[in-house]
């Protein structure tokens, strides 16, 4: 197995284990350019479920905040499902792109 291949699909696998680091590190420590760019998806695919998390708490803390116990319940009961989705679907889709380059070989 090429180790530029392995080391793409470690980036993706990463996910379970380092998931800003490892990608990040190979970015910037490889010569090969298709080993950068699977180093840059699984990056940004690592940095969504991050995002979703963080504008989760930043509405939830805001309404809790603002004292607005309507918007609390409405905010945990719609926002909480679409983050836990989509964070799922992310995760997943890191570990079949990761089998996928490992098929590859």
């Amino acid at each position: 197995m090429k180790t530029d291949k392995l080391l793409s699909a470690l980036c993706y696998f990463s996910v379970l284990f380092a998931p800003f680091l490892l990608p990040l590190i190979v970015y910037f420590v490889t010569d090969d350019t298709e080993t950068k760019s699977h180093a840059k998806k699984s990056f940004f695919s690592h940095v969504i479920p991050a995002i979703t998390i963080i504008a989760y708490l930043f509405i939830f803390l805001g309404a809790a905040f603002a004292g607005q116990n309507e918007l609390i319940g409405i905010v945990f009961l719609s926002g909480f499902p679409v983050v836990l989705i989509v964070n799922l679907i992310v995760f997943v889709w890191n570990i079949v792109k990761g089998i996928k380059i490992l098929k590859t070989v």
